[in-house]
């Protein structure tokens, strides 16, 4: 899908994924090299996904400790304080043990683990981003392994970060696109058709964007059994069934991203008493709600 009038685009695999970064002007090479480390950068902190990663070291550690994150991890986190304030703890990066339990783990086995083991995972208080994780600063303070899953914030908070480093580079047009996640710069809007979320060949509308971020969930994205999908409330620790897609327009992709999935639990208007964004909500039984504040349209409701 094209999103821009250019043709130049710099496209790449990265955290999993397909990403393309289109300007008006070509990336010089330095600036491309830039960009892909500081997203192995951010992988190497925040991926559970690989054993040499900081949030694995913290899952790993027998009695927990004290871990030293980036500064970069201030707004994320801090994100993460309001989304769960907002959504009663629905939205938690500590559910990672819950997604390895229900086989979305770093070795890919999408095979869920035997009952008797998630029954005894129930049995034991379910770890929250508030009662046991204490914040110092840049340290993260911990006392027992935890698994931290930033999946619902960081691929757009590393849009927002590849954005940046094309504005300090001098480039005002452009659209980092992390396959679904995008950010756009520009005088001119796009529009971004909003795929359907059982058919990727149709699209049940479309979405124009100027000079903010477009972000978007669905259960079908990452889905492997009946009822198995990576949109886990945190607070029951099981996949959430009430809502199949979102969409969420705001100033910054990572606002987006998490809104995204906040709105699988929460209704856009409690969220939007803490929040300023634009969304698209379609529920189980095929019912769509849009914004009234959403710049685009839908093609049926």
């Amino acid at each position: 899908m094209s999103h821009t009038e250019t043709t130049i685009r710099f496209a790449f695999n990265a955290i999993g994924t397909r990403w393309q970064i289109e300007t008006a002007t070509p990336l010089d090479e330095s600036l491309k090299q830039h960009v892909l480390a500081r997203i192995e950068q951010f992988d190497l902190t925040y991926s559970r996904f690989r054993p040499d990663s900081l949030v694995s070291q913290i899952a790993s550690a027998p009695e927990g400790g004290r871990f030293d994150f980036p500064k970069d991890s201030l707004a994320l986190f801090g994100l993460y304080d309001r989304l769960h304030a907002a959504t009663d703890g629905a939205v938690d990066p500590l559910i990672g043990r819950q997604l390895e339990l229900l086989g979305y783990d770093a070795t890919y086995t999408l095979r869920p683990a035997p009952d008797t083991v998630r029954a005894a995972e129930r049995a034991r208080r379910r770890p929250t981003w508030v009662t046991d994780v204490e914040r110092d600063g840049l340290s993260v303070v911990t006392r027992r392994p935890l698994v931290i899953d930033v999946g619902a914030v960081g691929k757009g908070y590393l849009v927002d970060l590849v954005s940046a480093m094309l504005n300090a580079a001098g480039h005002t047009e452009f659209v980092v696109d992390g396959s679904g996640d995008l950010r756009h710069c520009g005088p001119r809007a796009v529009r971004v058709g909003l795929e359907h979320p059982f058919d990727p060949r149709q699209v049940i509308g479309v979405a124009e964007v100027r000079d903010q971020a477009l972000c978007a969930s669905g259960v079908s994205r990452r889905a492997w059994g009946e009822g198995l999908h990576h949109v886990l409330d945190a607070r029951t620790g099981e996949p959430t069934d009430g809502v199949v897609a979102t969409w969420v327009v705001a100033q910054e992709a990572a606002l987006a991203d998490g809104l995204a999935t906040a709105l699988f639990f929460t209704d856009a208007g409690r969220l939007a008493e803490s929040f300023d964004f634009a969304s698209v909500r379609v529920r189980a039984h095929g019912r769509a709600e849009i914004s009234r504040n959403f710049a685009g349209e839908l093609f049926t409701r």
